[in-house]
């Protein structure tokens, strides 16, 4: 391979041919040819030379140099000189000065020009993956038509035009199979820059999918009048879709389904039959939880907002409706609201009620020494635990039917009495085991939470604020499989919030000197700062709707 004036257009041909063919800078391939170039030369006059091959772009003239570094005290003779030997050379040669010698012409052998090429070549690669990186980086998140290219171990690789992407086995809608050829429409999921493999990831099971399906085949969608605001899929069984809109003249779910269905069953076609409910979003995550149950009917809901769960009542023939098979019903229910979902039918919380009132009527009875009719009375008041009775205002006892200010009165004496009893045993048997004055001391906590600590292990101030605060209060956390699992709380029992929970815990941190109260004032005051922003963002949504 000889480079000659014969054939120095033919580099910048061949750069140019190259670029068009793979759609890539022409600047892109001639750095590349210098680069192969240049190591080809190395092979030949030496590697441990700086050699640099350049090739002019107007005229494809190959010019082949070596370069010599100036410095005080040379380390590597073959690429650094000392400054007398460079002003031998270049009489105004200054330190940190470049030495350029040009090289004479050379034959490039095969085994030169067959390297040559490979760096070529992978250069170039390089060049055409970043160029698909950058074309695409920016889609992710949109509904990409191609054509099935082949298939790898149960994935799919799609030619998309200007690049391969891979629908991966795991993203693919069950029973759903392509063959080489078939046309196939997928959402961006993700797009890496890989330096091996491919770079666009697909998925046609992404709740995401069916959101831009829906945004294609509804204007209203589109032009931002109707706003999804949650999807749930089951892929290719079925859907659940929560929809607003914020134009009181248009029906969202009737817009959604379109004339006669034409609508849905166009994105139900795309995805293998899956059955879609488009459900209407409500701000009350209750309401909106009642419609995600359809078509099951809900008798009532229970809301505790401390820990996201929501506990459904429904009619005892309604109880397999709402479940639906294998629990797609209510699963697809929770994945829609972000809540944990218990469902009980109405027997079922009849007994649960009838028990609760037989345990509390009981422990009236005992601690207060009354007889049934009173420990009744008191707990069909509303009553649940000795601290409300003790504590609450006289005169709302006092005005329970049957009850005059004395009998309250003896009433909270006893409960009061007997909160002394439980309390000072539960301080007894914490001591017992172990517990430290300043754990016993520290305010707000109760003698009984302290021997609830005590019984874990926890005996001292300095391993109370190691605490987590859910490790207090409990709460949900979600597992590899994306299941949320219930932790329970060593203080849960005593209705602690999570709130509670890291206010202890600071406070704990504080007393001990490893937290400036400082630093709690102003990480309050951002936390107060987001939740006004919050507030005037959601303020804006219902202005909108």
């Amino acid at each position: 391979m000889s480079v000659t004036s014969a054939n120095r257009l033919e580099l910048l041909q061949i750069a140019d041919a190259v670029a068009r063919e793979k759609m890539i800078d022409p600047a892109l391939v001639i750095e590349a040819m210098e680069d192969s170039l240049g190591k080809a030369a190395r092979s030949r006059y030496g590697a441990e030379y700086d050699i640099r091959a350049r090739i002019d772009r107007k005229s494809g003239e190959l010019e082949i140099t070596r370069h010599r570094h100036v410095v005080e005290e040379p380390e590597n003779l073959f690429t650094e000189l000392t400054l007398d030997e460079a002003r031998a050379i270049k009489p105004d040669a200054r330190l940190d000065d470049d030495i350029v010698d040009p090289l004479p012409p050379m034959d490039f052998g095969r085994i030169a020009a067959q390297s040559a090429k490979q760096v070529i070549m992978q250069k170039v690669r390089e060049a055409e993956r970043l160029r698909q990186y950058e074309e695409f980086k920016d889609r992710q998140g949109e509904i990409i038509n191609g054509i099935v290219k082949r298939t790898e171990y149960g994935n799919v690789i799609v030619d998309v035009g200007r690049g391969e992407a891979i629908l991966r086995r795991d993203q693919l809608i069950q029973r759903e199979a392509f063959r080489n050829g078939d046309r196939v429409r997928a959402l961006i999921r993700e797009v890496r820059h890989e330096t091996r493999g491919p770079q666009i990831f697909l998925s046609r099971t992404a709740p995401e999918f069916l959101a831009e399906l829906f945004k294609m085949e509804v204007p209203e969608i589109y032009d931002n009048i109707i706003e999804i605001k949650a999807v749930a899929r089951d892929p290719g069984s079925r859907a659940k879709m929560g929809v607003i809109s914020y134009d009181s003249s248009i029906d969202p779910v009737g817009a959604c389904v379109g004339m006669r269905g034409s609508r849905v069953q166009a994105v139900v076609a795309e995805l293998q039959g899956e059955r879609i409910d488009i459900i209407p979003w409500n701000q009350d995550p209750a309401t909106f939880l009642v419609n995600a149950l359809q078509p099951a009917e809900v008798a009532k809901v229970v809301f505790d907002d401390d820990i996201e769960r929501i506990e459904v009542v429904v009619p005892d023939e309604q109880l397999s409706l709402a479940i639906g098979r294998r629990g797609q019903n209510v699963r697809l229910a929770s994945q829609l609201t972000g809540f944990d979902i218990d469902i009980m039918t109405e027997s079922q919380e009849s007994e649960r009620r009838q028990a609760e009132f037989a345990e509390r009527t009981q422990l009236f009875m005992d601690s207060l020494n009354v007889d049934e009719m009173v420990a009744q009375l008191l707990v069909a008041e509303g009553f649940a635990t000795l601290e409300e009775v003790a504590y609450v205002d006289l005169e709302e006892m006092a005005a329970i039917d049957g009850f005059d200010e004395s009998t309250a009165e003896e009433l909270q004496a006893r409960a009061r009495e007997s909160l002394e009893e439980i309390n000072a045993k539960a301080l007894d048997h914490a001591r017992e085991l172990g517990v430290e004055d300043a754990l016993v001391e520290f305010e707000g906590l109760a003698p009984q939470m302290i021997e609830r600590l005590a019984e874990e292990g926890i005996l001292t101030l300095e391993e109370f604020a190691r605490c987590a605060d859910w490790e207090l209060s409990g709460g949900y956390t979600t597992s590899a499989e994306g299941k949320r699992v219930k932790d329970d709380g060593l203080l849960e029992k005593f209705d602690m919030s999570l709130e509670e929970a890291q206010t202890l815990v600071m406070n704990a941190r504080v007393q001990l000197g490893w937290v400036d109260p400082a630093d709690l004032v102003r990480a309050a005051e951002a936390a107060a700062e987001a939740e006004e922003e919050v507030g005037e963002v959601e303020g804006a949504v219902e202005d909108r709707a």
